[in-house]
């Protein structure tokens, strides 16, 4: 794979060995992290897992690419040594270390301005256009994480599991297949198996992988690279972010094409359903909501409703439905089926408030029916954090109609503000949302609505049985607490991580 040549001051030494100790080492390998770079949820569980596994006493460090937006925010970043000769193909690069802002979870960044330094997203951009050498970009990455727990690492803080996520890391198991003993086992996530960083064959060589990685048993993916199928085929543990949709990808459709090495793999594949920050989504101290509230106190939820209407331009009318949509605009999200309705939806007497960007063809649909319908559609596309935050502790029905959900976040958020979601039946949507009916209620777990005919009928239909909920005031609040009520923090998801973690060293 090549030599690195690192050049790390005495200091530095020093004080990473000194923060290593005897803990678990984790290298948690990822391509945004809030509230440095955001496109998704990635960046959420990118924040919350590390910082839950450091509280179980793992001792969880960060790699990150450095975008140029990312330096600009650690303007006191501090240069840990070159790395020169990646692998003989890859430019050089300054490995930087820092914190992820307001923690003490360590931040390493590969400073590399030739792949990274753009005005964009981390991926695409403006256009929506993938940025050039996305391969070389990220392959960096995998190359990178692969050497730091090598016996070729720069650094005397070796980690002994290395944990990557989603494509951009993935080509990291495959370089570790490659370097010689001792060597760190790792463990990949899918957060969405739709994405899976697709290359020509062409790229083979620039990635410094050698030849015979090119075949089935290996990188090669219907004549093309794969970053995702390298590290589930070269991985030693693969986990997805839900129960549900662990079994989902192992058959068709939602394997997305590699559902047979999935099934293979069974064995190796655990599904943790994510958690949430609930200290940044609480609606009792959340500073981006009009007033504050809870289980007990729901009644200050309207001034809620009340300041979104008036910021986003809908009629100010308490007794209207709300329905909201936070997300991106695609029709994986089921928003095209929302779009096919909305005429019908509006005859219910209901509004709806929609935050999100993507699709620029569903974009302009919502845009054409906000001008058709004024003060009853309001449109806001781009990202939000703040006014994302306000829809879900405004509207009173949060829409979800995902025609796959690896995870999802909303929901979880949603339920915590008192807001019942409206969701498919599918992957961790239906690990995270209980179906409100007579058992569910009179177990006090009913938390949403749950439907399974995807389809333009079947959402009518949920939304409008979500709206007898809304005009039964004692159904309602037994809907809007158990919500409230769910534990949707780390700690479950982080033992499980940690259990696995655990029994990967051991040799289980």
């Amino acid at each position: 794979m090549g030599d690195a040549v690192v050049f790390l001051s005495l200091t530095l030494v020093v004080q990473w060995h000194a923060m290593a100790r005897s803990r678990t080492k984790i290298l948690f390998v990822t391509s945004e992290v809030y509230p440095l770079i955001k496109t998704g949820g990635l960046a959420d569980v990118s924040a919350s897992l590390p910082m839950a596994l450091r509280s179980l006493d793992l001792d969880v460090r960060i790699l990150l690419p450095g975008y140029a937006a990312v330096l600009r925010q650690l303007t006191h970043s501090r240069k840990a040594g070159l790395i020169s000769n990646v692998a003989g193909y890859f430019p050089d690069c300054m490995l930087r270390t820092s914190h992820l802002p307001g923690t003490e979870i360590p931040l390493m960044l590969l400073d590399c301005p030739t792949l990274y330094n753009y005005a964009s997203g981390p991926y695409q951009d403006q256009a929506g256009n993938d940025l050039p050498r996305n391969d070389m970009r990220f392959g960096l990455l995998g190359y990178v994480a692969a050497l730091l727990g090598s016996v070729e690492s720069p650094l005397i803080w070796r980690p002994d599991i290395v944990h990557c996520n989603d494509w951009q890391s993935a080509l990291a198991p495959a370089y570790l297949n490659f370097l010689p003993e001792p060597k760190p086992p790792s463990v990949v996530t899918i957060h969405n198996l739709a994405f899976q960083g697709i290359f020509s064959p062409e790229s083979l060589p620039w990635l410094g992988l050698p030849p015979d990685s090119f075949q089935i048993n290996g990188i090669e993916y219907y004549g093309s690279i794969s970053f995702l199928k390298a590290g589930l085929f070269y991985g030693d543990r693969i986990t997805t972010v839900s129960p549900t949709y662990a079994q989902e990808i192992q058959q068709e459709p939602l394997g997305m094409g590699l559902q047979g090495l999935l099934a293979t793999r069974s064995a190796d594949l655990t599904g943790i359903l994510n958690g949430i920050d609930q200290q940044a989504w609480d609606p009792q101290t959340d500073p981006h909501i009009e007033m504050h509230y809870d289980a007990d106190h729901l009644g200050n939820k309207r001034h809620n409703k009340t300041a979104l209407q008036q910021h986003m331009a809908l009629d100010v009318d308490a007794t209207a439905p709300l329905l909201g949509i936070v997300s991106r605009l695609t029709s994986q999200k089921g928003i095209d089926i929302v779009i096919s309705i909305i005429p019908q939806v509006m005859r219910l007497g209901c509004q709806l408030a929609v935050l999100g960007s993507g699709d620029a063809t569903i974009a302009q649909a919502l845009k054409a029916y906000a001008e058709q319908y004024p003060g009853k559609v309001a449109v806001h596309l781009g990202y939000d954090e703040a006014l994302s935050h306000r829809i879900t502790a405004g509207i009173d029905l949060f829409l979800m109609p995902s025609r796959f959900e690896p995870c999802g976040l909303n929901q979880m958020y949603s339920q915590r503000y008192g807001t019942p979601p409206i969701v498919s039946a599918t992957g961790g949507l239906v690990d995270s949302v209980t179906d409100c009916n007579e058992e569910t209620l009179a177990r006090q777990q009913a938390s949403g609505i749950v439907f399974h005919d995807l389809s333009p009928t079947g959402l009518l239909a949920a939304i409008e049985r979500g709206l007898t909920y809304y005009r039964d005031a004692a159904t309602w609040l037994k809907l809007q607490r158990a919500g409230m009520a769910r534990d949707f923090s780390w700690t479950a998801s982080a033992l499980s991580y940690r259990a696995l973690y655990h029994s990967l060293l051991e040799g289980e």
